[in-house]
């Protein structure tokens, strides 16, 4: 069966978004995210986390943090032009800020964020990156990560709940691998956690659809005591 030609721009241009989104959500991007744990690495030298618990620990952070993460990502999604305004990106990142208790939580979280946003705005020509990055700047103010890439996805003309999916697969993935230097998790184990997530990402990323910021909350109170210890740990993997 051959296609009619208007049907191959069609899938090459669909294909052409789904390269570039595995790109920007692969854990390889250089944008430092292998040196934040956000917490777990306290949580691992306490002995609270075990290769035998991960899939359970995951699964709630999907429900409580992951949903308040995806929420702002759909948020910031909705500010790519032509509905970009630099003060409701200011206080999409001043309320995440706001919800993330432990310093070490939102110093990473801005941390990642800025250095997506300027790593995708190298990638091409992108007025709406560029004036998140300068307003940020100009008014002191934070970048997280889940905003960033929402942001991003909009701007690239991503599916909206695709790119919400592979943000929420990219944290995930990032956490696993933390889990893979502190633990003796090896490379099988590890793929079949995350591949046993799939199901988790997916109603998560559903209850965050049309959920506005006041219904974005979370209650992960173990990890934010972990994320505050971490400064204190003896000797220490991670910088969060």
């Amino acid at each position: 069966m051959t296609l009619p030609p208007e049907d191959l721009i069609v899938n090459a241009e669909s294909d052409l978004a789904l390269l570039r989104l595995l790109h920007l959500a692969d854990t390889a991007l250089p944008i430092g995210s292998l040196a934040h744990s956000f917490g777990v690495e306290s949580l691992v030298a306490q002995g609270l986390l075990t290769p035998k618990n991960l899939h359970e620990f995951l699964c709630g952070f999907l429900q409580e943090a992951g949903l308040v993460e995806a929420v702002f990502c759909r948020h910031g999604f909705a500010l790519a032009s032509p509905k970009w305004s630099a003060e409701l990106w200011l206080e999409l990142n001043e309320e995440l800020s706001a919800r993330k208790v432990a310093r070490e939580s939102r110093a990473g979280s801005a941390s990642l964020g800025r250095n997506f946003l300027s790593a995708v705005n190298m990638l091409g020509e992108f007025p709406t990156l560029q004036a998140a990055l300068i307003s940020s700047k100009q008014a002191v103010g934070l970048i997280h990560h889940a905003p960033a890439f929402g942001l991003a996805g909009g701007t690239l003309g991503f599916d909206e709940n695709t790119a919400v999916l592979a943000f929420l697969h990219q944290s995930a993935s990032s956490l696993i691998s933390s889990f893979q230097r502190l633990l003796p998790l090896g490379q099988s184990a590890a793929t079949r956690l995350l591949w046993e997530l799939k199901p988790t990402l997916l109603d998560t990323a559903k209850r965050s659809l049309n959920r506005s910021l006041d219904d974005a909350y979370s209650f992960m109170p173990l990890l934010d005591g972990g994320a505050m210890e971490h400064p204190a740990l003896t000797t220490r993997l991670f910088v969060s």
